[in-house]
């Protein structure tokens, strides 16, 4: 299962590595895959993933979820 994301703040691939790093210790997160330019992320799990999860490994690494 896919789900997508905006995230905004990030400006370097730091930025990139710090919400790949949070995203990827959920459980049950397969893959993580961040589009600098667009904000865009989209993550790849066997089962859905609560957003307040998602969220708050986005929040850790000191960046925002864009609302859907």
């Amino acid at each position: 299962m896919r789900t997508a994301y905006t995230v905004t703040g990030m400006t370097c691939e730091h930025c990139v590595s710090a919400v790949t790093e949070e995203v990827t210790g959920i459980d049950g997160v397969s893959d993580i895959a961040v589009d600098l330019p667009t904000g865009a992320v989209t993550v790849t799990s066997e089962l859905p993933i609560d957003e307040a999860q998602i969220r708050a490994a986005v929040e850790e690494a000191g960046y925002h979820l864009a609302p859907h």
